[in-house]
C-alpha cells in the first residue's frame, strides 16, 4: 500500500512540476542526452519514454541479443546443449574489436562461448556460436534476419552476428532492439545468470598449454544501478555508445535502450535516469485468472455444457497514478453454445475496466471439443432415461 502511494505522489508531484516549469523532467522532457532512446515494461511492452526510437542507427554490440536470443531458442528446441564442444574456427578467431582472444583451433562449451558474449562481449565468440548453430556466419545472419522479420523489426537488418561491421546495411532501432531485448528476458530469464557476472575465469585451452582469463562485465551498471540485471552493451566509432539495459524492481522489469550516446558515461547516465523515472511512475496490475470459469450450456452436443479456460494472464500497466484497486473484471460469455465445439476455439473473453473504461481484455477459449449430436445419440439419451 505504502508502495503504490508513494507512486501516486511521485507522478502527481512530476505533473504539476510539468505545469509549473521544466523543474523536474517528465515523459518527453526526460534529460536523455543520446539521440535516440526507449523505456518500455517487459511483461506488456508497454512504451514508458522514448525518442527518436525508430531512427535507424548502427547498432554495435548490442546485435548480439539477436544471437543469444537464437541461441538460447535452440537450447530450448534441443537442438543444442549447453555442455555442446564449440570449435573456434579461423574466421571467428579472427575477429577484431571487443574479443576473449579465443584461438583457432580451441574447443570451448557453448555455455562458456555464452559468458563470453554476455559478460565481455565477445565478437570471436559470438561468430564461433553462430558457425556451430547454422554452419557458417553468413547462414546464421539469414536466420537472424528472418527472425527479426518474426518479431515485427521493421527497421533492422543485420550484417553479422557480432555488430563489428561499420556497414551502411547493418542497422536497428531503439525500439526494434527493445523488442528483440524484450523476446529473450521474457521467454529466457536464465539469461540473467550470464548477464549479472561481473568477473569470471575461464580456461583457453591450446596446444600451448591452458591459460586463464578473466572475463570482465562491459555492463558498468551492475556496479552503478542496484536494479540492474543485464544486458548488452555496444560501441563502435560509428555507433559510439549504445546500451539495453534491464532492471527489476519490486516485480516491475524494465528495459532501457540508449543509441548513439556520445560517451560510455553518457549511455549508463541515460539509461538510469530513464529506469528511475520508469520505476517512480508505473504501477502494475496482474490478474492470474485463476478463478474458477463457468461452465457453458451447449445446444445440440453429445454433452450439455463444456468447460471454459482464460488464454492466460492478464497485465496493465498504469503510469498515470491511478489507484488499480479499482480494476474491474467483466466476463463477456454467450448464454450458451451451438455445437460442434472445438477445443480452443474462442468463447468470449473477460474485460478490464478502470473507473469505467476499457484498459484491455483477456480471451477466454473452450477447454473442450464438443461434438454434434447426432440421431443415435438421442436415442441412446432417451433409453438411459427410461432405464433409470
Amino acid at each position: 500500500m505504502l508502495k503504490k502511494i508513494y507512486r501516486r505522489l511521485t507522478a502527481a508531484f512530476l505533473a504539476a512540476a510539468a505545469l509549473l516549469g521544466p523543474v523536474l523532467p517528465v515523459r518527453a522532457e526526460l534529460s536523455v542526452s543520446a539521440p535516440s532512446a526507449i523505456l518500455i515494461e517487459a511483461s506488456t511492452g508497454e512504451v514508458i519514454y522514448e525518442k527518436n526510437a525508430t531512427e535507424r542507427r548502427s547498432p554495435a554490440s548490442i546485435t548480439k541479443i539477436m544471437t543469444l536470443l537464437l541461441t538460447f531458442e535452440q537450447l530450448e528446441a534441443g537442438k543444442i546443449k549447453l555442455t555442446d564442444d564449440v570449435l573456434v574456427s579461423a574466421h571467428a578467431a579472427g575477429m577484431g574489436g571487443s574479443q576473449v582472444y579465443l584461438a583457432e583451433g580451441e574447443v570451448q562449451s557453448l555455455e562458456t562461448m555464452i559468458k563470453c558474449i554476455v559478460v565481455s562481449s565477445g565478437n570471436d565468440a559470438s561468430v564461433a556460436v553462430a558457425e556451430h548453430i547454422a554452419g557458417s556466419e553468413e547462414a546464421f545472419v539469414e536466420k537472424m534476419n528472418q527472425r527479426a522479420e518474426q518479431l515485427g523489426m521493421t527497421d533492422t537488418h543485420f550484417e553479422d552476428a557480432c555488430g563489428l561491421t561499420d556497414s551502411d546495411n547493418h542497422y536497428s532501432t531503439a525500439k526494434d532492439v527493445a523488442i528483440m531485448s524484450r523476446e529473450l528476458i521474457t521467454r529466457f530469464p536464465e539469461i540473467y545468470r550470464y548477464s549479472t557476472i561481473w568477473m569470471e575465469d575461464i580456461t583457453h585451452v591450446t596446444r600451448q598449454g591452458a591459460v586463464n582469463f578473466t572475463l570482465n562485465s562491459t555492463n558498468k551498471l551492475l556496479k552503478q544501478y542496484q536494479y540492474t540485471t543485464g544486458l548488452k552493451t555496444g560501441s563502435t566509432s560509428k555507433a559510439k555508445f549504445c546500451v539495453s539495459a534491464t532492471a527489476n524492481k519490486e516485480g516491475i522489469d524494465l528495459i532501457a535502450v540508449v543509441m548513439g550516446a556520445e560517451t560510455g558515461t553518457d549511455r549508463f547516465q541515460d539509461a538510469q535516469v530513464m529506469l528511475n523515472y520508469g520505476f517512480s511512475v508505473s504501477d502494475l496490475y496482474i490478474d492470474t485468472n485463476q478463478d474458477p470459469l463457468p461452465k457453458l450450456p451447449v445446444k445440440g452436443g453429445v454433452k450439455t455444457e463444456t468447460e471454459l479456460v482464460y488464454q492466460g494472464e492478464f497485465r496493465y500497466l498504469d503510469i498515470e497514478g491511478n489507484s488499480l484497486d479499482g480494476v474491474e473484471k467483466v466476463l463477456e460469455l454467450p448464454a450458451q453454445a451451438d455445437a460442434p465445439i472445438r477445443k480452443g476455439s474462442a468463447a468470449g473473453r473477460a474485460k478490464y475496466l478502470l473507473n469505467g473504461v476499457e484498459i484491455g481484455s483477456m480471451p477466454i477459449y473452450y477447454a473442450e471439443s464438443v461434438e454434434k449430436a447426432t440421431y443415435r445419440d438421442y436415442v441412446k439419451k432417451a433409453l438411459g432415461f427410461f432405464l433409470l
